[in-house]
């Protein structure tokens, strides 16, 4: 009597866990690879270049190897001059060849769960609608906000971890968070 036996393939394991400094280099390698080079000319990037992510809000997804996949940040803003603090998320990458396993999903949904337990009362980000809106963002809120430099208005997307932190809120996003600092000149011998 013959046997057939069937093979399921299982999704390889993944965990989401705190940025470290020793995953910057992978991190920026994957982020050319899954973005391109034109990622440091958007406008988000000029509310992240010379800063800090929020305290506790860099996360990065790890294979079972340990090996860097996927990556999310969060970043300090203030909505408009003297307007309330909030989030700005990104860049979300993941790895071009794990596309569609999941990671991206997972890694939103734990940054999302992590500011809304770190008392953070709303997020924004620049992106496509129908991806994000799975997560509760849209341009509902966003009408009264603008990004600096160019960007599409309708990607301009907000979810409120509190209700009614969007109210009000109106003006060009500023970036608020904790600056880099200075790299030490280095000495010559």
């Amino acid at each position: 009597m013959e046997m057939s036996v069937e093979i399921v393939a299982h999704a390889p394991a993944f965990s989401m866990v705190a940025e470290t400094a020793a995953d910057m280099a992978v991190r920026e390698a994957l982020l050319d690879r899954a973005m391109g080079p034109k990622r440091k000319t958007k406008s988000s990037e000029k509310l992240r270049r010379g800063r800090r992510p929020s305290e506790g809000l860099a996360f990065v997804a790890r294979d079972a190897s340990g090996d860097v996949v996927g990556t999310v940040r969060l970043w300090d803003v203030t909505l408009g001059e003297g307007g309330p603090a909030a989030l700005l998320l990104g860049p979300l990458a993941v790895d071009p060849s794990l596309k569609n396993a999941g990671i991206g999903s997972a890694l939103m949904r734990h940054a999302v769960a992590e500011a809304a337990r770190l008392g953070h009362a709303a997020i924004l980000l620049v992106g496509d609608a129908p991806y994000y809106g799975r997560f509760g963002f849209s341009a509902e809120r966003t009408g009264s906000l603008a990004m600096p430099g160019p960007y599409e208005r309708h990607r301009l997307l907000a979810l409120e971890l509190v209700d009614g932190a969007l109210d009000g809120a109106h003006g060009t996003l500023k970036a608020s968070g904790r600056k880099l600092k200075a790299s030490a000149p280095t000495m010559a011998a």
